[in-house]
């Protein structure tokens, strides 16, 4: 128990993820993540738009030869709209669990939680319009 447990009397709590050595936690966790984005893939709409914007870009990003600084810009913006949306999965599922029958407040922060991947997606957009729309004008 640890000094912190022990000045406040608590417990520690031992969940199923604790069993096991520690690469058998790192590869249930693996799996596990693997697991959310399967489920992902499968059941959220968004989550097709936003793997076929990252293989659109991929592509584009080896056709029009990126620069380091182009290719950092869009790995990151990459990660931050599927993480987000992963993220808003996870608060959407929360929410419906927790309150099954419509709430405002579970509305407002469902919609929150959409607005996030939003606000992330119209940033790669547009980072995607700067980096691509001259080297596609460039063509012509």
């Amino acid at each position: 128990m640890g000094l912190f447990d022990k000045l406040f009397r608590r417990k520690k709590v031992v969940r199923i993820k604790d069993t096991g050595t520690p690469l058998e936690r790192y590869k249930k966790s693996f799996f596990h993540a693997i697991d959310g984005f399967c489920y992902a893939l499968k059941e959220e709409h968004n989550m097709i738009i936003i793997v076929t914007a990252i293989l659109v870009t991929t592509i584009l990003g080896f056709v029009f030869s990126l620069s380091s600084g182009e290719w950092l810009f869009c790995i990151l913006v990459m990660g931050m709209v599927t993480a987000s949306e992963m993220i808003n999965t996870a608060i959407e599922a929360t929410i419906d669990l927790a309150m099954p029958q419509i709430h405002p407040l579970a509305k407002i922060a469902k919609d929150c939680a959409s607005t996030a991947t939003l606000v992330f997606s119209l940033t790669a957009l547009i980072g995607a319009c700067i980096i691509f729309i001259p080297k596609i004008m460039a063509l012509f």
